[in-house]
């Protein structure tokens, strides 16, 4: 009997330092019945040698053990889970600020993004600092989850209070889909269950907008961009004519017979075939990996970019971008960079620093002259060869990219375009 394919969620945790994160993700897992014995006795037995009653569900979160010696987070942990609705993969991000960048890592393929707030401290810098990350590498949902909500009380006034002040604050960010709920993660109201403390809240629990989010439509169906990453030529006397293009449709969908143009030579033809391992199909759609037949002999290299002939992308040298410094070595704008976009490798030269954005205020600060780790910044940049791209906001795939120190070949900085 074949499994049916059931949908997966990524998404991330943020917030402030000691909101409760790892005690968030702990309860998730432990109320969705999503550990083994085994673990639980573990956690049951650390938390008694620290002295705790009860059992420390942070504990199935902090991995490392100097994480567990410190009792803080110091990196992305990545968990997975899966329910009879959805599978899941959750990235719980680190709350310091000089931890920046984990986040942008964490968050730049996750569906939603959930945000603690201390029900006692309320919205926090660091609260907008998550919240513009969130907005920066467009999120598409947001869960502004306001824990410990047995400290106060479970105060409908307090939670009305902080859902106002952080609406505020949202209303200048580009945020789509902002959903407040209040829990306890420590309790387990409104994380799994509903529990019985806030019955004037009819919204939601986590759980539920976890399972029921839609995300379908989080990928772009409409323009079709198929990014070549390799050249099938097999050398069999059977396939000797054989010629496809392999890779993964990055967003919308193509069929055979449409019209489709090969950038950036700009050459053109039609799709004969388009096939995967399960045989030939009519149409295929973001994110299926398949290989494309053309009708025409067309010279093709990897990095090149299939796309429709009525819908092409935008074929340029020169762009501008939000860029994030991942490196310990700070910019140097004096040399050449390596750009990874979709499946191309080119030179890049990176000649403007027009500001870098204080991630605590949302300030804008002129007058720049390096980045160095964890610094955002809106940049300028010439690359080698043209980049067949979309704007960020409008198509992800195309709008990223990665920026690698072709000495070293780290990756030094992820960008987006605008």
């Amino acid at each position: 009997m074949k499994l049916p394919n059931i949908e997966l969620l990524r998404f991330i945790t943020a917030g402030s330092v000691d909101d409760g994160k790892s005690t968030l993700i702990g309860r998730l897992l432990h109320d969705s019945k999503s550990i083994f014995e085994d673990q639980l006795c573990a956690i049951e037995n650390t938390t008694k040698k620290r002295g705790l009653s009860g059992v420390d569900l942070s504990l199935l979160t902090d991995g490392l053990q100097a994480e567990r010696e410190q009792g803080i987070t110091i990196d992305v942990a990545y968990r997975y889970f899966a329910t009879p609705k959805r599978k899941f993969i959750i990235a719980d991000t680190p709350g310091h600020e000089q931890y920046t960048r984990n986040m942008v890592t964490g968050a730049s393929t996750a569906n939603l993004a959930v945000i603690l707030i201390d029900a006692r401290r309320g919205v926090l810098t660091q609260t907008r600092r998550h919240a513009y990350l969130a907005s920066l590498v467009g999120i598409p949902h947001l869960v502004v989850a306001v824990n410990k909500m047995d400290l106060v009380g479970y105060s409908q006034k307090i939670f009305d209070s902080i859902v106002e002040e952080f609406g505020r604050f949202a209303s200048n960010l580009d945020l789509r889909n902002v959903i407040p709920i209040p829990m306890s993660a420590l309790e387990g109201d409104m994380v799994v269950d509903r529990g019985e403390n806030m019955p004037w809240y009819k919204g939601e629990t986590l759980m539920e907008v976890l399972e029921n989010i839609e995300i379908g439509h989080d990928i772009n169906m409409e323009d079709f961009r198929f990014p070549v990453q390799w050249i099938c030529r097999p050398q069999t006397a059977e396939w000797h004519d054989f010629r496809g293009y392999m890779g993964r449709i990055e967003s919308g969908s193509v069929r055979t017979g449409d019209e489709i143009t090969v950038l950036p030579s700009g050459r053109t033809s039609r799709i004969r075939e388009i096939m995967t391992y399960d045989g030939r199909l009519i149409e295929a759609i973001a994110p299926q990996s398949v290989t494309l037949i053309l009708e025409d002999e067309i010279d093709i290299s990897r990095g090149d970019m299939i796309v429709k002939s009525d819908n092409l992308p935008e074929l340029s040298k020169e762009y501008d971008a939000m860029l994030c410094w991942l490196s310990d070595e700070p910019l140097d704008v004096r040399r050449k960079y390596l750009i990874k976009h979709t499946t191309k490798t080119a030179k890049i030269m990176l000649n403007r620093l027009d500001y870098r954005v204080n991630v605590n205020t949302l300030e804008k600060e002129p007058g720049i002259e390096k980045l160095a780790m964890n610094d955002i910044a809106r940049v300028g940049f010439k690359v080698q060869h043209a980049l067949a791209s979309d704007g960020y906001l409008k198509n992800h795939a195309t709008g990223s990219f990665i920026v690698i120190d072709e000495i070293t070949n780290n990756t030094v900085a992820a960008g987006m375009l605008v």
